[in-house]
Protein backbone atom coordinates (compact mmCIF):
# COMPACT_ATOMS: atom_id res chain seq x y z
CA UNK A 1 0.00 0.00 0.00
CA UNK A 2 3.02 2.48 -0.19
CA UNK A 3 1.47 4.94 -2.08
CA UNK A 4 0.82 8.31 -2.32
CA UNK A 5 -3.03 9.84 -0.54
CA UNK A 6 -5.38 10.97 -3.07
CA UNK A 7 -7.66 13.49 -1.99
CA UNK A 8 -9.31 15.51 -4.88
CA UNK A 9 -7.70 15.22 -8.34
CA UNK A 10 -5.35 18.73 -6.82
CA UNK A 11 -4.50 17.61 -3.60
CA UNK A 12 -2.57 14.48 -2.96
CA UNK A 13 -0.92 13.74 0.05
CA UNK A 14 2.55 11.67 -0.07
CA UNK A 15 3.31 8.36 1.45
CA UNK A 16 6.21 9.82 3.19
CA UNK A 17 3.93 12.46 5.30
CA UNK A 18 1.68 9.43 6.31
CA UNK A 19 2.26 7.17 9.35
CA UNK A 20 0.86 4.20 9.83
CA UNK A 21 1.10 1.80 13.34
CA UNK A 22 -0.40 -1.95 13.45
CA UNK A 23 -1.75 -3.26 16.68
CA UNK A 24 -3.73 -6.08 17.63
CA UNK A 25 -7.65 -5.89 17.50
CA UNK A 26 -9.92 -5.57 20.30
CA UNK A 27 -12.73 -7.87 20.65
CA UNK A 28 -14.13 -11.49 19.32
CA UNK A 29 -11.77 -13.24 17.25
CA UNK A 30 -10.04 -16.24 19.35
CA UNK A 31 -6.70 -17.05 18.28
CA UNK A 32 -6.34 -14.61 14.93
CA UNK A 33 -6.74 -11.61 17.34
CA UNK A 34 -4.85 -12.57 19.81
CA UNK A 35 -1.90 -13.14 17.24
CA UNK A 36 -2.09 -10.87 14.30
CA UNK A 37 -1.56 -6.90 14.50
CA UNK A 38 -4.09 -6.12 12.12
CA UNK A 39 -5.17 -2.63 13.50
CA UNK A 40 -3.95 0.10 11.50
CA UNK A 41 -3.54 3.36 12.64
CA UNK A 42 -3.01 6.02 10.15
CA UNK A 43 -1.77 9.24 11.14
CA UNK A 44 -0.92 12.98 9.13
CA UNK A 45 0.55 15.93 10.70
CA UNK A 46 -1.99 18.62 8.86
CA UNK A 47 -0.42 21.39 10.55
CA UNK A 48 3.43 20.63 9.36
CA UNK A 49 2.53 19.61 5.64
CA UNK A 50 4.07 20.98 2.74
CA UNK A 51 1.70 19.61 0.61
CA UNK A 52 -1.32 21.26 1.45
CA UNK A 53 -1.61 25.11 0.21
CA UNK A 54 -1.66 27.52 3.28
CA UNK A 55 -5.39 28.88 2.93
CA UNK A 56 -6.62 25.10 2.66
CA UNK A 57 -4.60 24.05 5.54
CA UNK A 58 -6.26 26.64 7.82
CA UNK A 59 -9.42 25.77 6.76
CA UNK A 60 -8.73 22.12 7.24
CA UNK A 61 -7.62 23.11 10.98
CA UNK A 62 -10.60 24.83 11.52
CA UNK A 63 -12.72 22.03 10.27
CA UNK A 64 -10.99 19.37 11.95
CA UNK A 65 -10.24 21.03 15.37
CA UNK A 66 -12.40 18.31 17.28
CA UNK A 67 -10.05 15.45 15.41
CA UNK A 68 -6.84 16.60 15.85
CA UNK A 69 -3.98 16.20 18.29
CA UNK A 70 -1.06 19.08 18.48
CA UNK A 71 -1.72 19.32 14.75
CA UNK A 72 -2.39 15.40 13.51
CA UNK A 73 -5.11 13.70 12.57
CA UNK A 74 -5.28 9.75 13.45
CA UNK A 75 -7.55 7.66 11.92
CA UNK A 76 -8.11 3.68 13.34
CA UNK A 77 -9.71 1.00 10.98
CA UNK A 78 -10.09 -2.59 12.57
CA UNK A 79 -13.04 -3.72 11.53
CA UNK A 80 -11.38 -6.17 8.94
CA UNK A 81 -9.55 -9.56 9.18
CA UNK A 82 -6.85 -8.99 7.39
CA UNK A 83 -4.47 -6.40 8.00
CA UNK A 84 -4.71 -4.99 4.07
CA UNK A 85 -8.58 -4.23 4.11
CA UNK A 86 -8.12 -2.37 7.19
CA UNK A 87 -5.34 -0.28 6.19
CA UNK A 88 -7.38 0.47 2.61
CA UNK A 89 -10.33 1.19 5.19
CA UNK A 90 -7.89 3.56 7.21
CA UNK A 91 -6.54 5.34 3.74
CA UNK A 92 -10.22 5.36 2.49
CA UNK A 93 -11.73 6.93 6.00
CA UNK A 94 -8.18 9.67 6.21
CA UNK A 95 -9.02 10.83 2.14
CA UNK A 96 -12.75 11.46 2.68
CA UNK A 97 -11.92 13.54 6.28
CA UNK A 98 -9.58 15.65 4.08
CA UNK A 99 -11.70 16.11 1.41
CA UNK A 100 -14.47 17.09 3.51
CA UNK A 101 -12.51 19.66 5.54
CA UNK A 102 -10.63 20.94 2.34
CA UNK A 103 -14.05 21.94 0.37
CA UNK A 104 -14.47 25.46 -0.38
CA UNK A 105 -17.41 27.24 1.76
CA UNK A 106 -20.68 27.35 -0.16
CA UNK A 107 -21.18 30.70 -1.78
CA UNK A 108 -23.36 33.44 0.78
CA UNK A 109 -26.74 33.61 -0.19
CA UNK A 110 -27.97 36.98 -0.81
CA UNK A 111 -31.28 37.86 -0.05
CA UNK A 112 -33.61 38.76 -2.58
CA UNK A 113 -36.34 40.99 -3.30
CA UNK A 114 -40.31 39.16 -3.53
CA UNK A 115 -41.30 39.40 -7.19
CA UNK A 116 -44.02 41.61 -7.58
CA UNK A 117 -46.54 39.03 -8.47
CA UNK A 118 -46.08 37.11 -5.44
CA UNK A 119 -46.57 40.04 -3.14
CA UNK A 120 -49.96 40.48 -5.53
CA UNK A 121 -50.62 36.98 -4.85
CA UNK A 122 -49.95 36.84 -1.01
CA UNK A 123 -52.65 39.90 -0.70
CA UNK A 124 -55.06 38.85 -3.12
CA UNK A 125 -55.36 35.20 -0.67
CA UNK A 126 -55.35 37.62 2.71
CA UNK A 127 -58.00 39.60 1.00
CA UNK A 128 -59.66 36.36 0.49
CA UNK A 129 -59.23 35.02 3.63
CA UNK A 130 -60.62 37.88 5.62
CA UNK A 131 -63.57 38.34 3.36
CA UNK A 132 -64.57 34.14 4.58
CA UNK A 133 -64.12 35.54 7.94
CA UNK A 134 -66.63 38.45 7.34
CA UNK A 135 -68.72 36.51 5.83
CA UNK A 136 -68.84 34.40 9.15
CA UNK A 137 -69.53 37.32 11.08
CA UNK A 138 -72.96 37.96 9.52
CA UNK A 139 -75.65 38.16 12.36
CA UNK A 140 -78.36 35.05 12.95
CA UNK A 141 -82.20 36.23 11.65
Amino acid sequence: MSGHLRVTPTLVVPASELRERFSRSSGPGGQGVNTTDSRVELSFDVAASPSIPPHVRHRMLCRLRSRLSSGVLTVAASEHRAQRQNRTAARERMARLLRDAAAAPAPVRRPTKPTRGSTERRIAAKKRRGQMKQGRRSGWD
